[in-house]
């Protein structure tokens, strides 16, 4: 008797286990973002935020992101110290770059003012090691004519270089 139920029984869990098992679903595409076009700060941080949440496959330990306003380079009541947000900007991102970024991190660039932002980042690799951005990854939002001038000093650092178009 237990030679006839044991084949039974193994036919019946195994029909049981093809029903539990779920057919995997296809992950949706994210979704096409749209930068914002009228220059609102908070608009373009979230924007920036959702770029960067889409592109930090390889990111193994932390996310620096840079953002500079439009007119970054203009001072303004804020600007107490009588440094605009451009150079105290462009002096964090040189020391950052100049000590070095640990394999695994993620610096993410973006701004309204693609230009502005590919200036700040083509002057603060302008010095930095071949090797001081090994294994970390550098995101740049911005237009593809500022892209093929920062490309070269990422890279020329040691870091992967990502570019998302802002459209």
């Amino acid at each position: 008797m237990n030679r006839i139920l044991a084949p039974l029984a193994l036919l019946l869990s195994l029909t049981v286990l093809a029903g539990c098992q779920k057919e995997e679903e296809a992950a949706p595409a994210p979704a096409a973002l749209v930068a914002p076009t009228d220059g609102d700060d908070m608009a373009w941080k979230e924007y920036l935020g959702k770029v960067v949440a889409q592109n930090q496959a390889g990111v193994t330990d932390r996310i620096f992101p840079y953002y500079l306003p439009a007119n970054s380079d203009t001072l303004t009541e804020s600007d107490q110290d009588g440094r605009t947000q451009y150079a105290r900007q462009l002096e964090n991102v040189t020391a950052v770059v100049l000590r070095t970024v640990l394999p695994g991190n993620m610096l993410a660039f973006g701004s309204p003012d693609s230009a502005k932002m590919a200036d700040l980042i083509t002057t603060a690799f302008a010095d930095a090691e071949p090797t001081a951005l090994k294994g970390s990854i550098v995101l740049f939002i911005g237009t593809q004519a500022d892209s093929e001038r920062v490309k070269p000093v990422v890279e020329a650092a040691g870091a992967t270089y990502v570019f998302v178009e802002s459209k």
